[in-house]
């Protein structure tokens, strides 16, 4: 979920905001008993579609260490791995820190050993047992054990802790539910067999489980750099990433630098510069600030002139597996009334604002699921422009009186100037086409991620939901079930809680599909959100210096192949 991205950026700056991931060495066989596997990478949805510059991670070490990579970013809201619930946070703790598992580049087999060197999975799928590997360190040197483990995971579940997402991801386990209610401080389905094997209980076999421990709210953090460094401790972290917080200046830039004591191959780079300090990227860029940037409307015609010098430096970006939208709080009027929300959808034509507007740099989203993602279903047609219809549903609906309709305020995040331009065409086509007249208001993004969380906004624009593992649990489940702690618009419909509580345990593949495919279609029926695009292939530019950069649909570590040729820098 981590992944709520800034519009804008997803539009038009797609490698800026976190849509790279990067891919480390495949481990283990697979042998069965009667009732026990042991796997260490079991494919965890079909037909996911790795859209990548395919590369494996094995070069060979011939002038490729060294150097600093050198990119635009944002001050992230947090570091602290368990707090993590947007992309510009997710993309510098994916680096520093790390958990059991972490998602790699591997279509068929997307999970990959991260800590852990291999994994049992027995009793029904209820049991998951992991081998932790040989002299596992964190950055400073001190061993990690098994007991790290339990604790980090108890401490992302603590009340005082404060994360929003810890029961969204971690709740499966037996006893965490406990200890964020506050009943008990440690969790009954995490055992210890020893400092190096480690069991974890769920409450029933679910397929995406494994998935959800690669995301940040499973990442293992030392606990004496918590409880000696306090609310700060996220200064000076201590870490088991393949980098290290090296500094860490607000508002100008933040370094990462390699860890020495990472247990895989050590990172070719010295150091990851993120330049915080705002400013123009293609200029920046074409002034050798930074090494990457992404390609906006602007500037796309000139970058692809093939006499134009930084033509040569031109790629393309894969479409992230993602989804922007309007989203609406349906406890809030005028969202409470169904065909109110239905004649908001009817009434905006997407396809004319993506081919004029937007050049077709999107593509209009009539579902959730994006394209090539597992689950997609190509027979939803969603509730696709229909002006007429639009118009009597509005007509029909509690707030059709323009005069008793209550006022509508849509909040984006941002600081100052345009709120951004799909958010201002949309509401210029409400107005428009049914007469209503929406304000659009922007608070700072730290600011919003908090209130959206709290489901304080009315309306909310200017984000994108990027999948967090592949399976279709990422967008249907965690986003529409009533009760989860990421259902930001309070969407609460009994028939799609069943069908998504069906879906949490259903070993059939198949099977599992139709059942998020019929929640979705409800979802979309009853206009929870405005769904508005799908990423399409977009166009990057990077510093011909730079090596063994790649670009991905979901967010992983990036940086740790990547090197610099000093041959040509």
């Amino acid at each position: 979920m981590k992944k709520i991205l800034l519009l804008s950026l997803l539009i038009l700056l797609p490698i800026i905001a976190i849509s790279c991931k990067n891919d480390d060495t495949i481990n283990d066989s697979t042998k069965s008993t009667d009732n026990q596997k042991e796997i260490s990478k079991p494919s965890l949805a079909p037909n996911l579609n790795n859209k990548s510059q395919n590369q494996e991670n094995n070069p060979s070490e011939t002038k490729k260490s060294g150097g600093i990579f050198k990119r635009v970013w944002s001050d992230p809201p947090t570091l602290d791995p368990h707090l993590v619930t947007d992309g510009t946070s997710y993309g510098i703790v994916i680096e520093i820190f790390s958990g059991l598992v972490k998602l790699g580049s591997n279509p068929s087999e997307p999970i990959e050993p991260d800590l852990a060197e291999s994994w049992k999975i027995s009793d029904g799928g209820k049991t998951y047992e992991f081998k932790l590997r040989d002299n596992l360190k964190f950055s400073n040197g001190e061993p990690v054990t098994t007991q790290d483990i339990k604790w980090s995971i108890e401490r992302s579940a603590n009340p005082d802790t404060g994360s929003t997402v810890a029961e969204e991801f971690l709740g499966d386990i037996i006893g965490i539910k406990d200890i964020i209610n506050g009943v008990s401080n440690t969790a009954s389905g995490i055992i210890l067999v020893d400092d190096n094997i480690i069991q974890i209980k769920i409450d029933a076999p679910k397929a995406y489980f494994l998935a959800k421990l690669t995301y940040p709210t499973a990442f293992i953090v030392n606990k004496s750099n918590i409880e000696e460094g306090g609310r700060n401790w996220t200064d000076n972290p201590i870490s088991t990433g393949p980098f290290t917080m090296k500094e860490y200046k607000i508002g100008q830039r933040i370094r990462i630098s390699r860890n020495e004591n990472y247990w895989g191959p050590p990172a070719y780079l010295d150091e990851v510069l993120f330049n915080l300090s705002g400013g123009v990227s293609m200029a920046m860029y074409e002034n050798d600030e930074i090494d990457i940037t992404g390609v906006g409307l602007s500037d796309l015609e000139r970058v692809q002139d093939p006499n134009e010098p930084l033509n040569k430096d031109l790629v393309s970006v894969p479409p992230s597996f993602a989804v922007s939208y309007i989203g609406f709080n349906l406890n809030e009027p005028p969202f409470d009334d169904l065909k109110f929300r239905q004649a908001l959808n009817y009434s905006v034509d997407k396809q004319l604002i993506a081919e004029q507007v937007f050049s077709n740099l999107v593509k209009p989203a009539y579902g959730i699921m994006p394209p090539g993602f597992p689950g997609f279903s190509s027979d939803l047609s969603g509730l696709q422009f229909d002006l007429k219809k639009a118009k009597t549903l509005l007509t029909e609906s509690k707030y059709g009186d323009p005069n008793s309709r209550p006022r509508i305020t849509v909040t984006v995040p941002g600081t100052g100037g345009s709120p951004g331009l799909t958010t201002e065409v949309i509401a210029d086509m409400w107005r428009q086409n049914l007469g209503i007249e929406v304000e659009i208001q922007q608070v700072e993004w730290a600011t919003y991620i908090q209130d959206l969380h709290r489901n304080r906004l009315q309306a909310f624009s200017g984000l994108s939901w990027q999948a967090d593992y592949p399976d279709p649990s990422t967008f249907i489940d965690v986003l529409f079930r009533s009760d989860s702690a990421l259902n930001n618009g309070n969407y609460d419909n009994a028939e799609v809680d069943k069908l998504i509580n069906d879906a949490q345990t259903e070993q059939d593949v198949t099977k599992r599909i139709k059942l998020y495919n019929d929640a979705e279609k409800i979802i979309v029926e009853e206009a929870a959100w405005l769904p508005l695009w799908w990423g399409v292939e977009a166009k990057a530019l990077v510093k011909p210096w730079i090596k063994d950069y790649k670009f991905y649909s979901m967010t992983i570590p990036t940086y740790q192949y990547v090197w610099i040729d000093k041959d040509i820098y």
